[in-house]
């Protein structure tokens, strides 16, 4: 009779202990969530772009003339001071190969170079004679007269007449000259590249230096070649007078003035201190990679931290520059991840009693990580970070690590 109440009574215990784990299973478990606490911190507005650091002052050596450049003598990083140190070298260009039709007519050309040399050469001739013969009577003119013989009159004939033979001699030295030249003309249009001695490289014709004490920023035209004139050669610039251009949307232009400060990363040092120098007065469009015509500004900022910081800094590479345009020492915030909208609200998930409750904010300056709170909350307040769907109001909740940004 005892054995089988005892039998009863562990019947209704087993009964019992699944009736309890049927409820314990059935009632609704908290949900975990990361939790943070409302603070009062410092609180930073900027503007995030990305910048390019660039040298100040570029200077590009261009070619004056028209000539064959020597290998450039210097190097991407080389240092060059100012009149001194030699960039380029300019030669004259050897002359063209010659066709078969345009040989031909530069041959004929100096065959009739050659025969205007010989018709002057004799036209000198006779000139030569016909001063001579003038000579003569002007000296057989100067007896007679002296002996009565002929007039004075007679003797000036004979005196004009020499100077006019004379006059002629000058004029065919002038012409035979003219021909002499005209034949070296039309013989030099006939050399080939391969007739020339040595090449036309056999004596430097301009020697360019320097403009600026700096470095060699880029080689434009690195190898031996022809070059026209005005064309660049190299570019040289001071690696110590460097500036940051960051190119603004012209919406966040408005706010950025300059003297405002900055910050730069992301440029593989640590971050530097910036001011803004100069915010251009004019917009420019610009194509985002998604396609969209962007209006953008141009912004100038000088580094302010000394050059040891940042000598590893150099022309055209990147950087992400953080523009302050607002900030506050002691202002109470909110992490981003902890809002979200219902309608036209702002709205966070405070925890009381175990429970999240749905509490509408009213913000002010936000920036990447966290937010200004007007209303709503307290400084204190524990809030639900980037609340899932299982999340709703009233439901109970269980911190995971609290965890604030």
């Amino acid at each position: 009779m005892q054995s089988k109440w005892v039998k009863r009574a562990l019947g209704l215990v087993v009964v019992a202990l699944i009736v309890a784990g049927a409820i314990y299973a059935l009632m609704p478990q908290p949900v975990a969530v990361d939790v943070a606490t409302v603070t009062r911190a410092p609180l930073s507005v900027t503007i995030d772009e990305e910048g390019i650091a660039r040298i100040r002052d570029v200077f590009r050596v261009s070619a004056p003339v028209a000539g064959q450049v020597e290998r450039l003598p210097v190097e991407i990083g080389d240092q060059v001071h100012r009149n001194t140190t030699a960039v380029a070298s300019i030669h004259p260009v050897d002359p063209p190969f010659l066709d078969v039709r345009s040989r031909r007519e530069l041959e004929a050309a100096v065959e009739a170079a050659r025969a205007s040399v010989t018709l002057a050469e004799a036209q000198l001739t006779a000139a030569e004679a016909t001063e001579r013969m003038a000579l003569s009577d002007r000296d057989r003119a100067e007896r007679l007269v002296k002996a009565g013989t002929i007039t004075i009159r007679a003797q000036e004939k004979a005196v004009a007449d020499l100077d006019t033979a004379t006059a002629q001699v000058a004029q065919a030295k002038a012409a035979l000259t003219l021909r002499q030249s005209e034949l070296s003309s039309a013989e030099a249009r006939l050399i080939q590249p391969n007739q020339l001695e040595g090449g036309s490289s056999g004596a430097c014709c301009l020697t360019l230096r320097a403009p600026v004490d700096g470095t060699v920023l880029d080689l434009l035209t690195e190898s031996e070649q022809v070059v026209a004139a005005g064309q660049g050669l190299l570019e040289l610039g001071d690696p110590a007078n460097l500036e940051i251009i960051v190119h603004l949307l012209s919406s966040d232009a408005v706010s950025v003035h300059p003297g405002s400060h900055a910050t730069i990363d992301q440029w593989g040092g640590q971050p530097l201190a910036a001011e803004v120098r100069q915010v251009d007065p004019a917009a420019y469009t610009k194509v985002s990679a998604l396609g969209i015509e962007e209006q953008r500004v141009d912004a100038i900022l000088d580094i302010v931290d000394p050059r040891e910081a940042w000598e590893r800094l150099g022309h055209e590479f990147r950087v992400m520059v953080h523009i302050s345009v607002w900030e506050e020492d002691d202002v109470l915030q909110v992490p981003l991840g902890a809002l979200f909208r219902v309608g036209a609200d702002w709205t966070v998930y405070r925890i009381v009693d175990g429970k999240a409750v749905e509490t509408t904010v009213v913000l002010g300056h936000r920036n990447n990580t966290a937010a200004e709170v007007i209303e709503g909350l307290d400084a204190g307040d524990r809030i639900v970070i980037h609340p899932s769907d299982r999340v709703v109001d009233g439901i109970a909740v269980v911190g995971r690590v609290a965890e604030q940004g």
